[in-house]
């Protein structure tokens, strides 16, 4: 069975998101300090708005997964902190950080960890998704907001121009991160190669480049009615993704933040959040969309009558670069997306996959104890065989040291395997499956 792996490029990719975050950060404070001079106090406001809520949004997501594993911590950077030291950071909204600090600690002194890769794998995982969170949180919303800014005012500031290539960027590294996660999950056999995720990445990126040109040119025309279409198309999102019955999060409270996070995220891109073939919904999610854009282009031209031929132009390509990218997407799912059950999907518990990495000669052999004794729970060699499988050390177990586990009452339940993020686990098995 393929077990995780944790590269150098890997590392060097986490390395690069941290650096990019922090990158983001300060063309954050440069646009704060250029708006505040400039007296533009409402795109201050906005942006001020904006770093906020995400960074809050981000963070409640990070404390609840903690909380969640908190019977798993398995560095010293995560045991140093009590439950309440750790709340603190969240709520200094330096829990993002402290995971960045934390994986690279687990790489660079891994000889103080029990299982390095596992856990770097482990937190890898929380840290893409929570990327992904902030790309349509923070990144997406910037985007529209400096562009409409440029089409306002006519001109390419300098504050603009490096804001929003920074936020696109930082929504390109999420995107990316995002599906590297899911692919890791797949078995050997079924590995995608590098042109998967080129693919990937092109129909996102025309996807989403279509719909936030289309809500920045409609925002930079009708400013006020930006807000009401995003509210009224939120909460019928987010409808649906109640409606999805998604079960991602350990608590009602966490399922909840999740599906209206949903529903903000389906407001710039689809998102996979059930299993079973998604065909149907994803037809009417994208046929929405293509309505919507089109929609909006066409209030922004009725706006802006002053050269009719330039407007017409402008909503083709914005609504062409959206077709382009359902193609593409469509040949990525009939070309490189592989059709996995999920049992087939690494990362699943041992019970699952206990007969298919033990020899066979000892399944028959305990089938056929069993059979004899006509009891499996009182079978001395199914007891045994199942201990050492589910000890994964053949020299501790007593088939090889040649003796009998005699020993009374049901075997113990097959435990997860270590280094497996169910929450990332059950997001492959939506996007797979």
């Amino acid at each position: 069975m393929r077990l995780f792996k944790y590269s150098r490029r890997d590392f060097l990719l986490i390395c690069l998101g941290l650096f990019s975050l922090l990158l983001d950060i300060v063309l954050d404070i440069y646009a704060v300090v250029s708006f505040y001079q400039e007296r533009d106090y409402a795109s201050l406001g906005i942006l001020l708005l904006l770093l906020l809520g995400s960074s809050v949004l981000g963070q409640a997501f990070s404390w609840l997964w903690y909380s969640y594993d908190e019977s798993e911590r398995k560095t010293e950077v995560e045991k140093c902190v009590t439950e309440r030291q750790l709340k603190l950071l969240h709520v200094l909204q330096l829990g993002t950080y402290f995971r960045h600090a934390d994986l690279v600690k687990v790489y660079l002194f891994s000889s103080k960890v029990t299982d390095p890769v596992l856990t770097a794998v482990y937190m890898s995982y929380d840290l893409s998704m929570l990327r992904l969170i902030e790309t349509f949180s923070e990144s997406a919303p910037q985007v529209i907001l400096m562009l409409a800014i440029i089409l306002q005012r006519g001109e390419l500031g300098a504050v603009t121009v490096l804001k929003a290539l920074g936020s696109a960027s930082t929504m390109a590294f999420g995107v990316t991160m995002y599906h590297r996660s899911l692919r890791s999950f797949l078995p050997d056999k079924k590995q995608q190669q590098m042109s998967s995720s080129v693919v990937y990445f092109l129909w996102n990126l025309l996807l989403i480049s279509s719909r936030l040109t289309a809500l920045a040119l409609f925002a930079s025309a009708l400013p006020c009615f930006i807000f009401a279409h995003f509210l009224s198309s939120w909460v019928v999102l987010c409808f649906f993704a109640w409606r999805s019955k998604t079960d991602l999060m350990d608590s009602p409270g966490g399922e909840r933040l999740y599906r209206a996070t949903v529903g903000l995220i389906w407001y710039f891109n689809w998102f996979n959040v059930a299993e079973g073939r998604t065909k149907y919904r994803t037809l009417l999610y994208h046929g929405y969309m293509l309505v919507d854009i089109s929609l909006l282009c066409g209030l922004w031209g009725w706006q802006m009558i002053t050269e009719p031929y330039s407007e017409v132009v402008g909503i083709v390509c914005v609504v062409v670069a959206y077709i382009l990218g359902l193609f593409l997407k469509m040949l990525y799912y009939k070309c490189y997306h592989p059709n996995v059950a999920k049992g087939e999907l690494i990362g699943d518990s041992i019970e699952t996959t206990m007969s298919a990495d033990v020899p066979d000669f000892l399944m028959f052999l305990a089938s056929i104890e069993t059979t004899r004794s006509g009891d499996e729970t009182d079978s001395p060699v199914h007891l045994s065989f199942i201990k050492t499988t589910l000890s994964g050390d053949e020299t501790d177990s007593p088939v090889h040291q040649g003796h009998i586990m005699d020993r009374s009452g049901p075997s113990e339940p097959a435990p997860v395997t270590k280094g497996c993020n169910k929450r990332m686990r059950k997001l492959a098995e939506n996007f797979y499956s």
